[in-house]
């Protein structure tokens, strides 16, 4: 769930995806103080004598007067003359006209693409009103052309508070920047992370999705072999038992090191296999790739399915796998066509493995394309009406379809759906939780509880389910501290979670404890595994410190402090 979604869940406005400038829509007018749109020289003007002008003010309004018709008539150099001529004659003691004069005169700068004399300008006519809208506004964008993001972000959100949240066009640009500024940080940051291996569980949980791994067939075989030997334990191996298996494989290594959970020295015993040549060559380069993968090490997964692929001795199975992963990998690099392009080809190398069609539809989800995503979770189950996984993806997309179309009559048959494939798979963990998600859409909070709790009944080590039970708890009923609990509680089941820390992060931020906030968000961005996700959550960071600066500059009161 990203961060427009949470904001949804805790009844904040959802500013067009802004990655937290949310927080401050809250504040009453009072509490904003002056508007800060600029001064009343206009109106001065408009209304002052015919008569010739006398006093140093009343030749500087003059001079500005003469500055916005060569601004009019597009004469800008004339403009800044009178501008600067307006600012010269201007007694010190008149600071809301000296604001308006360089602002005036940044505008004309602006005109000529001279950004550095624009910031500038508007960082003078700030000094004389830290409010003015116009000023921050225009020093936002200027300072944008110019790279410095921080800056552009740090004065576009002091618009936005100042207005409300009710400007789109502040909003857009608050948007672009911090998509921009979390770009830029998490390209710098990614290239030296140290890669993580997630949690057990999650490791776990990735394979499942997969009906057809060909790895995971030698794991399932190398388990039923040590349930056999644990079965015959009372009885001695004999030499020839016993210098098998110290002259097993590599891959065979790797396989039962998964078995017992040691994941730590797979892609090194993968690498042995690959190296000398041993007879799973290319099921040792899928797990160490999928490896890579988890690891968050993309280059080095796509070199090893790249070589998968380009093989005419890999296996059908092994091919298509690594189909489904680049696939995957591409789509998490922000690749789109390429990711779709890959599973186009799986498709005309093997049309009747369903996991092809499982995965599309998963990345057709995620790009909104619920039409294509539900025609492959329908081809998926029809070739494999036994996999739990893909069916109750099946009755999540359906669901999504429905509110996308808005049909009630639909809304009802997802929901039937939901719960015949629950009679089917009674033990399907992910039924459970999607089905919660889907409920607590229909705003069926209580329903939604009950089948989250059997979700972590049957998987009681699933930090992702305490997440989302947390937001539900959120939309429910408000309760911040029972939210806190169960997210607390996810950290807990695995400190891996990155859902789990951005969620708390994003909550601490509402709550006005942004020492905390910056806290959580960075320990997220330690834990994420690609750039795409990563940019994401230095967005979120970079909203928190514009907000926390913003409201120190404007002398504003955090929302949950006193």
């Amino acid at each position: 769930m990203k961060g427009w979604q949470l904001a949804l869940a805790v009844g904040a406005p959802v500013a067009l995806g802004l990655a937290g400038l949310w927080y401050y829509k809250r504040l009453k007018a009072r509490e904003l103080g002056s508007s800060g749109k600029g001064s009343k020289t206009d109106k001065k003007a408009e209304t002052s004598s015919e008569n010739t002008p006398s006093t140093p003010l009343e030749l500087a309004q003059a001079a500005k007067n003469k500055g916005n018709k060569y601004f009019k008539a597009a004469q800008y150099d004339k403009a800044i003359e009178c501008y600067t001529q307006a600012i010269d004659l201007c007694p010190g003691n008149n600071p809301t006209d000296l604001s308006t004069f360089h602002q005036n005169r940044a505008a004309a700068y602006e005109q000529l693409k001279n950004y550095p004399q624009v910031i500038e300008d508007c960082s003078k006519a700030l000094c004389y009103n830290k409010k003015y809208v116009k000023a921050l506004f225009r020093r936002a964008k200027a300072s944008e052309h110019e790279g410095h993001l921080t800056m552009a972000l740090n004065d576009v959100t002091a618009v936005c508070i100042l207005e409300g949240f009710q400007n789109q066009q502040s909003l857009y640009m608050a948007d672009r920047v911090l998509k921009a500024l979390g770009k830029t940080k998490a390209k710098e940051k990614f290239k030296v992370r140290e890669p993580t291996m997630p949690s057990p569980h999650f490791i776990r949980t990735f394979f499942s999705a997969f009906a057809h791994d060909p790895v995971m067939e030698k794991v399932a075989e190398c388990e039923r072999q040590l349930k056999l030997n644990d079965a015959e334990k009372h009885l001695n191996e004999s030499p020839e038992k016993e210098n098998q298996e110290r002259n097993s494989s590599p891959f065979h290594k790797a396989i039962k090191a998964y078995v017992q959970r040691d994941y730590s020295d797979i892609i090194h015993l993968c690498d042995e296999e690959i190296n000398t040549n041993g007879a799973n060559v290319h099921e040792a380069l899928l797990f160490k790739g999928t490896f890579h993968l988890l690891r968050g090490e993309g280059n080095l997964a796509m070199e090893a399915f790249d070589k998968i692929i380009s093989s005419d001795e890999s296996s059908l199975e092994v091919k298509i796998n690594a189909y489904i992963k680049r696939g995957s990998l591409k789509m998490q690099n922000d690749l789109k066509d390429e990711a779709l392009a890959d599973f186009t080809e799986a498709v005309q190398v093997d049309s009747q493995n369903s996991d092809i069609y499982h995965h599309r539809g998963q990345l057709n989800l995620l790009l909104e394309r619920v039409d294509e995503a539900l025609r492959d979770f329908e081809k998926c189950v029809e070739l494999n009406p036994g996999f739990a996984v893909a069916r109750v993806q099946k009755c999540y997309t359906e669901h999504r379809y429905a509110f996308m179309t808005k049909n009630p009559m639909l809304f009802q048959t997802a929901l039937k759906s939901f719960e015949e494939a629950l009679e089917e798979f009674r033990d399907c963990t992910e039924g459970y939780a999607l089905y919660g998600q889907a409920l607590c859409d229909q705003q069926m909070y209580e329903l939604s509880e009950k089948n989250f709790q059997k979700a972590i009944e049957l998987d009681p080590e699933n930090a992702n389910i305490y997440v989302h039970r947390g937001l539900l708890q959120l939309q429910w009923k408000q309760d911040v501290d029972e939210a806190m609990k169960l997210l607390k509680k996810a950290i807990e089941l695995d400190d891996l979670c990155e859902l789990a820390y951005e969620t708390l992060g994003t909550i601490e931020v509402q709550r006005g404890c942004l020492d905390r906030a910056h806290e959580l968000f960075n320990k997220a961005i330690n834990l994420a595994k690609t750039e795409q996700d990563m940019a994401h959550l230095y967005s979120l960071l970079a909203a928190a410190q514009a907000q926390s600066k913003a409201a120190h500059d404007l002398g504003l009161q955090m929302p949950g402090s006193m």
